[in-house]
């Protein structure tokens, strides 16, 4: 429980994943909640907490996918000290599911954590030998993850005088 308990916030993370649509036939995306994905964006560091303790307890898909929105939002705008939820993120870098993988994909891709490197080859590789989704192709979002860590990481170990 966090130090300096908001119950508005604490409101917001107990209904992740309410009406939350998941791709099908006509739609190769989810659909959250934008008003509630926001309000908690917009809160920056204060969500943290509230993030980090509902994705390392949830089993719920649809909330973890929404409350990974958040995190996704908050790399957005740059929120200070977005690196320390990777613990909590981390617990999902094992999963089979492609939509998890994809927010996890887009959210490494944006904080740049180096831990997460290792974690996405393994999920390309898991995607490339045993493709899971029906409506679209996570390796996509992985893939062009993994080119930004060797962008952003490579580059200065080619040309360290232009750092």
């Amino acid at each position: 429980m966090p130090v300096n308990f908001n119950p508005q916030i604490a409101v917001n993370i107990r209904t992740l994943g309410s009406g939350v649509k998941r791709a099908d036939e006509s739609r190769n995306y989810c659909v959250y909640n934008l008003n509630r994905v926001e309000t908690l964006a917009r809160k920056g560091k204060e969500v943290l907490p509230y993030l980090a303790e509902y994705l390392e307890t949830s089993t719920d898909e649809n909330g973890i996918l929404e409350a990974l929105s958040v995190v996704d939002k908050m790399a957005d705008y740059r929120v200070d000290g977005l690196y320390a939820i990777y613990p909590a993120l981390s617990k999902f870098n094992d999963t089979n599911s492609p939509d998890i993988q994809v927010m996890l994909s887009g959210i490494y891709r944006k904080i740049l954590v180096p831990d997460a490197f290792g974690p996405l080859c393994k999920m390309l590789h898991k995607q490339i030998n045993h493709p899971n989704s029906k409506y679209f192709d996570p390796t996509e979002e992985t893939g062009g993850a993994i080119l930004e860590y060797l962008r952003a990481y490579g580059a200065q170990n080619l040309y360290p005088r232009a750092f």
